[in-house]
């Protein structure tokens, strides 16, 4: 599937970024009714199995940030611990990050998890790991976990490793990697640090890639000047969109196009945490401008482009958890164009968004809760 070309309307992302500014919209009423299914202890990410023998449709693997994976029964909320999950460096923001599976789970059992190790002198970095679910009885476990993916290099600190996952429509497993908030990293090509990865579904560099014969490092990169990207999902025109943290204000939600500079931290919509300034999009029109950004933030954590049927109105509209927002934010897309359509109260910050088999919304509450959204009666 071709791409759609990313277009030079600067002059409209623009005026869509600073209409995007100021107070939050009015909170709409819930046109939905969130179940609780289960709970968990700091659950980060979520993923449906597509149905590897009819015992396993539509259950849900989720992460816990401490370094547990389990298997949930979505109709009775039922938990399996899930056993070969590897040891991780919790704390802060990392530990246990992402789950995907494959585009062919049902053939090959590939599961894909994200994760922080520790390295040398207090330094850490996140990793990529591909092994396969096995199921016997009532057990579950990853076999043959392998590492296919490490940020580069290791550093210190506790935050902004990204590492959330996604297959493309060609196949190929995209990767967020964080700028640790190191800053300069996000600009730097011999660092994988800042970019989104573009790699195969073992590991290996594709041909294609804008930087392929460039360097083992710089061939990974797809795209890059990102700072914390927390959130990437294709499209059904094979876009691939993305939001992440700016720093104070300036949250953004981008279309990744390949090889592009997203600017980070030469520019952005929002400033350092100590006051100093950073120039706007506008002043650099060299770099990507975001689709949308938010000041003040609204502190973006998982994101889907919804395609189920559950609720019509909203196919092809963008879902996004806000954490210091506590918030489920809608955003609608017209083309190239996007802007924030209705932002729902949650009371407590959302983690992460999923889009179940059936077209139900989930979602995960930072506090532990596992929420199924149905349309109201």
């Amino acid at each position: 599937m071709t791409r759609t070309p990313y277009p030079p309307a600067f002059a409209f992302a623009f005026a869509l970024a600073a209409c995007s500014t100021g107070p939050a919209p009015a909170q709409p009423a819930k046109p939905f009714v969130p179940t609780p299914v289960a709970t968990f202890d700091s659950p980060w990410a979520m993923a449906f199995l597509p149905g590897r023998g009819v015992r396993m449709t539509g259950a849900l693997l989720v992460t816990e940030k401490a370094g547990k994976l389990w298997l949930v029964d979505t109709t009775t909320g039922k938990r399996t611990a899930v056993t070969g999950v590897p040891k991780v460096d919790a704390g802060g923001q990392g530990g246990l990050g992402d789950v995907i599976v494959h585009p062919d789970f049902a053939g090959n059992g590939y599961v894909y998890l994200s994760w922080v190790e520790a390295g040398d002198r207090d330094m850490r970095g996140a990793v990529v790991g591909r092994g396969k679910l096995v199921m016997n009885g009532k057990t579950a476990r990853i076999d043959g976990l392998q590492v296919i993916w490490r940020q580069e290099a290791k550093v210190s600190g506790r935050g902004h490793f990204g590492h959330r996952l996604a297959f493309g429509p060609d196949g190929m497993l995209y990767i967020s990697s964080g700028d640790r908030q190191k800053f300069t990293p996000a600009q730097d090509m011999n660092s994988n640090l800042g970019k989104i990865i573009r790699l195969t579904d073992g590991g290996m560099v594709p041909s294609d890639n804008p930087f392929y014969d460039q360097g083992r490092i710089k061939s990974q990169i797809w795209s890059y000047g990102h700072r914390n990207p927390l959130g990437i999902a294709f499209d059904a025109q094979g876009r691939l969109w993305e939001q992440e943290m700016g720093p104070k204000g300036g949250d953004e939600l981008n279309i990744v196009v390949k090889a592009k500079n997203y600017g980070y931290p030469i520019v952005s919509n929002g400033d350092h945490y100590d006051g100093r300034d950073i120039p706007d999009h506008s002043t650099r029109p060299e770099f990507e401008a975001p689709k949308v950004s938010w000041n003040p933030v609204i502190s973006p954590a998982g994101l889907i482009v919804y395609s189920g049927t559950l609720f019509p109105a909203w196919r092809g509209n963008i879902f996004i958890g806000g954490l210091s927002s506590q918030a489920l934010i809608r955003v609608a897309v017209d083309g190239d164009k996007a802007s924030e359509a209705e932002r729902y109260d949650m009371g407590t910050r959302i983690r992460d968004v999923e889009q179940g088999p059936d077209g139900a919304i989930w979602l995960l509450e930072d506090e532990g809760r596992l929420l199924k959204l149905t349309p109201k009666p």
